[in-house]
């Protein structure tokens, strides 16, 4: 199996078909990826709801750092690279804080809470 570099017209038909079968799983994967995250979101907004109505405060720094910290072994335990796993995780705990804190803010306003 040897491929040319010299465009995609001109590729092994074995190494196409392999290719083709590994993006297709790629594909699969993103999608479950994208599910699963937005169930996350789901119970997050719940979270963020609960929050507002007690007036708790829309971060929790022990919870994440918590949190952090079981992301990061369950990426060494996977062979996925820790650093790469935080960083996602810091990503998607900025944005359920910043959901949380418009939820505390039309819970304020009178609006219900996470109505927008």
């Amino acid at each position: 199996m040897t491929t040319s570099h010299t465009g995609t017209g001109d590729v092994d038909p074995a190494v196409r078909e392999e290719l083709d079968r590994l993006r297709d799983s790629i594909d699969n994967i993103d999608a479950a990826v994208v599910h699963m995250l937005a169930e996350r979101f789901k119970c997050t907004q719940q979270v963020g709801r609960l929050k507002a109505v007690h007036q708790l405060p829309p971060a929790d720094p022990a919870r994440e750092a918590r949190q952090i910290d079981r992301l990061r072994t369950l990426a060494e335990n996977a062979k996925l690279d820790p650093a790469f796993a935080e960083k996602f995780l810091n990503f998607i705990i900025a944005e359920v804080i910043r959901h949380h804190e418009r939820i505390a803010e039309d819970t304020v306003n009178g609006q219900a809470p996470g109505a927008n």
